[in-house]
């Protein structure tokens, strides 16, 4: 069946957007340049108390804390919908699909190769499915399997450097209109609804991660540290907990502060109270 004038095969063109939104891309058009940081602090004590038992005499890949984080903003993405929004070539689309990718490290040393996860979730997914689904692209990956958009980038890498340059500056000119092959870009992170980095697993602080231009991304994840911190009660007393640094790149003009600050809300209910993500992704959650 043929698309609809204006559709990517990747999204749909968002016709009926007040002024603003339709205006903002035109008259700012670089995604870098329109970028927002939430910086967000989370208690991990229910996450450590659930974690715990979900593992309890779990002998094979066990469940972590980075598997809870994407499955939280994958049911985040899709209750929020808005978040799943990209700007490309001045245009607003709503993507097809609810997805997250991350980098995977295939061994801990300086010069250990890397490879890309890409999960294409479902509303029906829960944290049990994308458990499983890690599972199996981290298994791919440490097995030596190459992912396509690598061996995409090995290929030109190869080439001779002046052709290769002119090749990918035509592969840019494609992805502004949604043209680029999907075999070049089956893994690539940035096209993904939000992509995570598990800073915190090799002891780095940062909480900031830029977005780009090249590609539909619009929103980036970076996990920090845990660490104790006070948290003050209600009746003023404090009590030092283990917590968890969370920064959020997103495009601002996806969307405005007032749905930003829900999303946030949804997303600390959801890592707070992790039973919540036993649940399919579009079972709806009052927070």
């Amino acid at each position: 069946m043929s698309r609809k004038p204006g559709n990517r095969k990747d999204g749909v063109l968002l016709r009926d957007l007040d002024s603003m939104h339709f205006i903002c891309p035109i008259i700012y058009p670089n995604r870098c340049d329109n970028e927002a940081f939430i910086s967000e602090k989370i208690d991990l004590t229910n996450i450590d108390r659930w974690l715990e038992e979900k593992n309890a005499g779990n002998s094979g890949y066990q469940y972590n804390l980075f598997q809870v984080v994407v499955t939280a903003m994958l049911k985040t993405m899709t209750l929020r919908k808005k978040m799943n929004r990209f700007i490309v070539n001045g245009n607003t689309y709503l993507r097809n699909e609810v997805s997250a990718a991350f980098v995977i490290k295939k061994e801990f040393d300086d010069d250990g190769a890397e490879g890309l996860a890409f999960i294409h979730s479902k509303g029906t997914d829960n944290i049990d499915t994308i458990h499983e689904e890690i599972r199996r692209q981290v298994q791919d990956c440490r097995s030596g399997k190459i992912d396509g958009s690598t061996e995409s980038m090995d290929f030109f890498n190869k080439m001779p450097r002046f052709l290769s340059k002119v090749i990918i500056k035509f592969v840019c000119f494609l992805d502004r209109h949604g043209w680029v092959p999907q075999s070049l870009i089956e893994t690539d992170p940035y096209y993904s609804s939000v992509v995570l980095t598990n800073l915190g697993s090799i002891k780095l602080h940062a909480g900031y991660h830029h977005l780009t231009n090249w590609g539909t991304n619009s929103v980036f994840v970076v996990v920090g540290e845990r660490k104790k911190r006070p948290f003050t009660a209600e009746d003023g007393t404090v009590e030092m907990r283990d917590s968890l640094d969370l920064g959020l790149t997103v495009d601002e003009r996806i969307a405005d502060g007032y749905y930003f600050s829900g999303t946030v809300r949804l997303l600390k209910t959801l890592l707070e109270n992790p039973r919540l993500l036993e649940k399919g992704l579009e079972e709806k959650v009052e927070y």
